[in-house]
């Protein structure tokens, strides 16, 4: 079985890099996308497993980007992003399926890496078993 393809959207170029750097070194394959119509051209031409989707981004917002992805792809898992975590946003975005919501202010430190780490490896593991 190839690498899991792990698309990662975010208007912050430098955030991108980050994680992209982050994601290749715990082995994934890893997709960039910096707004949410490149994003969904992305997933439909290369079908990532999972998708990191920053909340707050000029034009199409994480909500409405999910909503997109959500009319063609009921099952991919969305991993959420944010610098303002609140509970009408938080409960808007698990209506729509996404996995884990992660603040973003503090994507930076060892203990939201170690979570997205780990929920990056859950759903892989769900990925592989499903692939048989």
């Amino acid at each position: 079985m190839g690498k899991i393809k792990v698309l990662i959207v975010d208007d912050e170029a430098d955030y991108l890099s980050l994680m992209q750097e982050r994601l290749g070194f715990w082995g994934y394959e890893v997709l960039l996308a910096v707004n949410g119509k490149l994003a969904l051209t992305l997933i439909k031409e290369n079908q990532p497993d999972i998708v990191i989707l920053d909340y707050f981004m000029p034009g199409m917002d994480g909500i409405e980007v999910l909503r997109q992805i959500r009319k063609f792809d009921q099952k991919i898992p969305v991993i959420m992003f944010t610098a303002h975590a609140d509970i009408k946003n938080i409960k808007g975005a698990q209506e729509l399926g996404v996995v884990a919501f992660i603040p973003k202010l503090s994507a930076y430190s060892t203990d939201i890496a170690a979570s997205l780490r780990s929920v990056l490896a859950m759903e892989q593991k769900k990925i592989e078993a499903s692939k048989g």
